[in-house]
Formats: structure tokens, sequence, C-alpha cells
């Protein structure tokens, strides 16, 4: 696992924790007000455990007033089976028209584990590139470890390895 899919997975598991809600129950909120730069800010979150499990969401944004914002959100489950998934993203866009985005997300269960993380940038030209990183490990051990870029002048570039449980290369099933 990436150490931002871990920090992913912690960071939502504490939000989780945080919460507090009792059993069978949902709580959430949100807010929107100006702020001392300017501009407007505003957030919410809302979690639920049940039978089935716990869940929580939270995002928020805050804007300057001078055509410039940020953002952000992240989710996490977790499941009695124990399984657990979380996932992240932030994005800034400039009044240059430039954009920035970052993601990223990981899960666990009986089954095996996976985690990915990327990201897509724009600058005030008008050049859009990004990439993205993946691993994936069943609980038998076989794995997969895969790259994706893209940029205007090359294209797509994608890389994978597959491995067996031995940690012996092999092919990747389509």
């Amino acid at each position: 696992m990436s150490k931002i899919a871990a920090h992913i997975v912690v960071l939502a598991s504490i939000s989780l924790i945080s919460m507090g809600i009792a059993f069978g129950a949902e709580a959430g909120g949100h807010v929107v007000k100006r702020n001392a730069a300017g501009g407007i800010s505003g957030g919410s979150a809302r979690g639920i455990k049940g039978a089935n499990g716990k869940a929580a969401t939270m995002k928020g944004f805050a804007t300057d007033g001078k055509g410039n914002v940020a953002g952000g959100s992240a989710a996490a489950v977790s499941t009695p089976s124990g399984t657990k998934a979380a996932r992240a993203g932030r994005f800034t866009r400039g009044s240059d028209g430039t954009i920035n985005h970052r993601s990223g997300m990981a899960v666990t269960g009986r089954r095996g584990s996976a985690a990915s993380s990327g990201s897509a940038t724009k600058d005030s030209s008008g050049n859009v590139s990004g990439e993205r990183s993946t691993s994936a490990t069943s609980s038998s051990g076989s794995s997969y470890q895969g790259d994706t870029t893209y940029n205007k002048s090359t294209g797509v570039s994608h890389s994978g390895t597959c491995k067996d449980a031995a940690g012996n290369v092999v092919s990747c099933p389509k």
C-alpha cells in the first residue's frame, strides 16, 4: 500500500471513530460562510453506523473572492466482516485557469487489498497531464502493480506487472 493510501485509510478511520456514532444512528451537518480571504468556505460531514457496518463522508471548499478555489473530500466504510475502504481527493483551481487534482483510495478485506493514487494537472495554457499508480494483492499472495501516465505530447503510457504468490512475474489476465 502506498504511503498516501495508508494516510488516507488512517485519516478516514479516525473520522469514523471521531464521529462517535451510536449503533443504528446517523449524524451529519454542513456549514457555508464568508471567510477572511473575501470568499466563501463550506463543508459537510455525515456518518452512519448500523448492523451492516459504518461509513463517513466529508467534503469542503474555500474560495478567495479572486477566482481561486480549493476543496477536497474523503469517505470511509467498514463492514462487520472486517473489510475497510477509504478514498480522499483534493483540488485547486487558480484564477489563471490552472487546475490541480490529487486523489487516492485503499481497501483491505479477507480477499486481499488494493490501493491507488494519482494526480492530474492543467496549466494556464490548457496543457493536461496526469498519472496514477495502482497496486493490488490477493489473500493468496498474487499481486499487481501498475502505473499509467498521460501528457499531451506523448499520450497515454501504461505499464503493469503481475506476480504469483511466490513472487514470480506472470502474464496479467485480460
